[in-house]
């Protein structure tokens, strides 16, 4: 099982964590969701609880629940700029397809 962040994705929530001034990483799962079926969540994690999983890269932790760990597994999580917009990215070999607005996902 892995989960892995990119340098800027890193740095990315390094910097809303300190800004927030507090927290142990960031919380990344995922919701049914739109007409394809999931769609990533993102949180802020204060502590652990029994089912988390803890990956890290950079010095950065990302906290995946092991029931939202089947549908992400290999993930990586970027940051990127482009134009005027700046999100994270998430590149997971495990999609199948995604619906037209870029929202929901499915997994096989």
């Amino acid at each position: 099982m892995s989960v892995s962040l990119t340098e800027n994705a890193a740095r990315q929530i390094k910097k809303q964590l300190d800004k927030r001034g507090k927290g142990i990483g960031l919380k990344l799962g995922t919701k049914k969701y739109g007409c394809s079926g999931y769609a990533y969540t993102l949180d802020y994690s204060d502590d652990l609880v029994e089912n988390d999983v803890v990956f890290e890269d950079f010095g950065v932790k990302v906290i995946i629940s092991q029931t939202d760990l089947d549908l992400i597994n290999g993930i990586q999580l970027d940051y990127r700029k482009e134009g005027l917009n700046e999100a994270f990215q998430f590149d997971n070999p495990n999609v199948t397809g995604t619906c037209g607005c870029g929202v929901s996902f499915s997994v096989s």
